[in-house]
């Protein structure tokens, strides 16, 4: 079933509902009152009765008393198939008026009405009985029972059902077809959507929806999705500037070991060329399986987080593991280690957080060893300082090396950039973007200052254990 059919049949019942119970409404108070009314006049007939019987049987002939009738008869209006009785002490009927029917009043109604001593109505397809004790000095107590046909409410009611029940089906006649168009332009906007979205494809990810610039809930669906199209749009180009750049990197590896072992092939040698041969062939080959590793780490570092394993990591433990890391790969750089710990409040705040260990210490390892390599020039060491807070664990990374400028410091984070003044330091430009992933994956930042032939100082930030999780 389509939106805009469910739409019209839901708009519908909701009409018939509401016109069901306003129609039942309406019938239900038209019914109380016109019965009220007509109970009101059979009342009044039974006080006329009493009168008729306690005066008028008094007349001395019977022709004095049908002139009383007749006389009393121009004060009220004559009911419908209307019958009165008069019951004395003894339940036995001492007077008659109206139109005599065979079925006699039930005794239950008049045992009712003497002990109940107040008026006992009631009622059956529009006929209504009503008893009523009086009381008399030389009579004593009698019954008055005066029955009716409503017949003008049995009618006037018959015309309400008729009417309501048109006017519900005329209703759901007109509100159905009205909410079936009513839907179809409501939806018109989605199915503008729909159509735009059909012609949207990966070579032209920079269309976007035309729909998206009102403030209704169908502009912001299209806003979302133009924003899905812009992730999806700088993804590709992502993806397209990594692929192009990881190619430029790994061709120029290649290049040099097809060249060395081409010239290799041109002529014999000596052992000891053939020995430079290979040592220059195996750095090349080191140098592609560096690359390709560190494609492999960012790799992983952008896999689904929920895939990690995570466990609480003592980051004092994993620097000083990363020191002795640096120290074997590294052995002239030195590096100096500081550990202030938090002891606000009288508590320590341990340097513990949640995370993936073995992507942490790619994570310290990447930045020490971009501190070492663009620090050779320095006779300074390089700093490497751990601290908490309340809520945060911090390690700060100061060298004193090359340094970049601002142009440079802003993009340090592009997969395979390298800044102008360290082209000439070996390294891929692959670093800083995977410490930054893997940063982002523990809910942490990083955030690098440097000054041009000063120094660069990394900053790495994660919330504590008690906080920390995995982004998506």
């Amino acid at each position: 079933m389509t939106i805009r059919t469910r739409l019209a049949l839901q708009f519908a019942a909701i009409l018939a509902v509401t016109l069901m119970v306003f129609s039942l409404v309406i019938y239900y108070f038209t019914y109380q009152s016109r019965q009220e009314f007509f109970t009101a006049n059979l009342l009044a007939r039974t006080r006329v009765v009493a009168h008729v019987y306690l005066d008028g049987t008094n007349r001395a002939t019977a022709a004095s008393r049908a002139s009383y009738r007749r006389y009393l008869r121009q004060f009220y209006r004559t009911l419908p198939e209307e019958e009165a009785k008069v019951y004395n002490s003894q339940n036995k009927v001492v007077f008659r008026e109206g139109k005599i029917q065979s079925e006699s009043v039930p005794m239950e109604l008049l045992k009712a009405v003497r002990r109940n001593r107040k008026p006992i109505v009631e009622e059956k397809n529009f006929r209504q009985t009503i008893g009523v004790l009086y009381h008399d000095v030389q009579r004593g107590d009698f019954v008055v029972v005066a029955s009716s046909l409503d017949a003008d409410s049995q009618q006037k009611l018959s015309n309400l059902r008729r009417i309501l029940l048109g006017g519900f089906l005329a209703s759901l006649t007109v509100v159905g077809i009205g909410g079936w168009f009513f839907a179809r332009q409501a939806l018109r906007p989605m199915q503008r959507i729909v159509r735009e979205v059909d012609t949207i494809t990966a070579s032209d990810l920079h269309r976007r929806l035309s729909q998206a610039d009102g403030q209704d809930e169908v502009s912001h669906l299209a806003q979302r999705f133009n924003s899905l199209l812009d992730r999806l749009e700088t993804a590709f180009a992502g993806q397209r500037t990594f692929v192009r750049d990881a190619s430029h990197e790994l061709r120029t590896p290649l290049a040099a070991l097809m060249g060395e072992l081409e010239v290799a092939l041109l002529q014999e040698r000596t052992p000891d060329e053939y020995r430079r041969t290979l040592r220059s062939t195996l750095d090349a080959a080191r140098l592609l399986s560096n690359l390709t590793n560190g494609l492999l780490q960012i790799a992983r570092a952008s896999d689904d987080p929920s895939q990690i394993t995570l466990s609480l990591v003592r980051l004092d433990e994993l620097l000083l593991q990363a020191h002795e890391e640096m120290q074997r790969r590294q052995p002239t750089c030195r590096i100096d280690l500081a550990f202030n710990e938090n002891t606000k409040d009288g508590r320590v705040t341990p340097f513990e957080v949640r995370g993936n260990e073995a992507l942490l210490l790619a994570a310290v390892l990447n930045v020490l060893e971009n501190a070492c390599k663009f620090s050779r020039s320095s006779d300074k060491p390089i700093m490497a300082t751990l601290s908490t807070t309340p809520n945060r664990v911090v390690l700060d990374v100061l060298d004193y090396g090359l340094g970049m400028n601002e142009a440079d410091r802003q993009q340090v984070f592009v997969p395979f950039f390298r800044a102008e003044t360290v082209r000439n330091v070996p390294g891929h430009g692959i670093g800083l973007p995977l410490t930054a992933k893997i940063m982002s994956l523990h809910c942490g930042s990083i955030q690098v200052e440097s000054q041009l032939h000063i120094g660069t100082q990394v900053r790495l930030d994660w919330p504590v254990s008690s906080a920390i999780k995995v982004r998506a």
